[in-house]
C-alpha cells in the first residue's frame, strides 16, 4: 500500500507511528458489552485508550438498574458508556425517564443508541426507536448526541423501505432538535452488502458520521447463533454451513478480511466518508480487545 495511504497513531507507550489503512479504520474503534460482563471494564482498561466509546447492550430479562450500574463503573473508568435504549423494553414513560435520569445522573452519559429492540412485542407504549424519540424525553435529560441502527442486510421484521424511511424520519427529528447523530450499522459479514449499505446512505443525502458494525472473534457455533437471533441473511454464507459451525467448535472466525475489504472501498471512495468501526463482542470483551490492540500495534490481521 502507498505510504499516502497510510495515517499515525499515538501509542501509549511510544511516539507516533504510521498504520496501514485496515488498522487505520480500527483506530478509535468501540466496542458493545453486556450490562453484567464483570469481566468487561477489567479487560477494556487493559487494552483499550481512555474515552473509547463503549456501548451497553439491551438484553431481555436484565433490568435497567444493571445498565446503569455498568455505565457507571464504565464512567469512573474513565470511559465513555453509550447505553442502547431500546424501546419495545420500555414499560411506560415514567420506567424511561427515570432510566434517563439516573443514565445522565449516576454516570454522566451524555450520549445513547436508541434502536427498536430485539422484543417481538414490546412490553410498552413504544415500538420504535422514533416513538421513543419523540418523547423528548432524551433530549430533556441532556442526551445530546443520539446513535441510530442501519442495515446491510434486510431486517427480519421490517422491510428495507419501512426501514430507511424511518431512518430519514429520525434524523429529521434530531436535526430539528439540534441533536448530534450518528449511524451504527447492524453487524455483517459480506463486505460488499455494507458498501453499498454506505454508497446508499451517501447518494441519499445522509451526511451523519457512520461506523460498520463487524463481529469480533468467535467461534463459528457463536458467530451462527447471534447472526440467526439477529436476521443476518445472505451474508452468513461466509461462514459456511450450519453443520460446519459444529464440527468445528473451536475454529474462531475473526474480521480481518471484512475489516481490509472495508479499508479498501475507503480508500477508492472517499466520499463513503466511514467513520470507524463497532466491534460486537460475541466471543468475550478480552478476545476482541486483544484482536484489536493486536492490529494495531502491527502484531498481526491484514494491511
Amino acid at each position: 500500500m502507498e505510504a499516502t495511504h497510510l495515517a499515525t497513531v499515538g501509542r501509549r507507550d511510544g511516539p507516533a507511528r504510521p498504520l496501514p489503512p485496515a488498522a487505520d479504520l480500527l483506530r478509535g474503534f468501540s466496542i458493545e458489552v453486556t450490562p453484567r460482563s464483570k469481566s468487561a471494564v477489567e479487560a477494556i482498561r487493559q487494552q483499550m485508550a481512555p474515552g473509547s466509546e463503549v456501548y451497553i447492550a439491551s438484553i431481555p430479562g436484565h433490568s435497567h438498574h444493571s445498565a446503569v450500574a455498568m455505565a457507571t463503573a464504565l464512567a469512573k473508568a474513565g470511559f465513555r458508556p453509550v447505553p442502547h435504549l431500546a424501546a419495545r423494553s420500555i414499560a411506560s414513560f415514567t420506567q424511561f425517564n427515570d432510566f434517563l435520569a439516573r443514565l445522565a445522573g449516576d454516570a454522566g452519559v451524555d450520549r445513547a443508541l436508541v434502536i427498536g429492540g430485539d422484543v417481538e412485542h414490546p412490553v410498552g407504549p413504544y415500538d420504535s426507536a422514533l416513538a421513543l424519540l419523540q418523547t423528548g424525553a432524551i433530549q430533556r435529560q441532556g442526551i445530546r448526541r443520539i446513535g441510530l441502527a442501519c442495515y446491510a442486510e434486510p431486517n427480519r421484521r421490517v422491510q428495507t423501505p419501512m426501514l430507511e424511511a424511518a431512518l430519514r424520519d429520525k434524523l429529521a427529528l434530531l436535526a430539528r432538535d439540534g441533536l448530534d447523530a450518528w449511524l451504527v450499522s447492524q453487524f455483517c459479514f459480506d463486505g460488499a452488502a455494507i458498501v453499498a449499505l454506505v454508497r446508499r446512505l451517501r447518494a441519499e443525502g445522509v451526511t451523519a458520521p457512520l461506523r460498520i458494525g463487524m463481529a469480533g472473534p468467535a467461534d463459528a457455533r457463536t458467530l451462527w447463533k447471534y447472526a440467526l437471533h439477529c436476521g443476518i441473511g445472505n451474508s452468513m454464507r461466509v461462514l459456511g454451513t450450519h453443520v460446519d459451525a459444529i464440527s468445528n467448535l473451536l475454529v474462531r472466525n475473526a474480521p480481518d478480511a471484512l475489516l481490509a475489504e472495508i479499508a479498501a472501498a475507503q480508500i477508492a471512495e472517499p466520499e463513503l466518508a466511514i467513520g470507524g468501526v463497532h466491534l460486537f463482542s460475541f466471543g468475550g470483551v478480552p478476545a476482541v480487545t486483544r484482536w484489536a490492540t493486536a492490529i494495531l500495534a502491527g502484531r498481526t490481521g491484514p494491511g
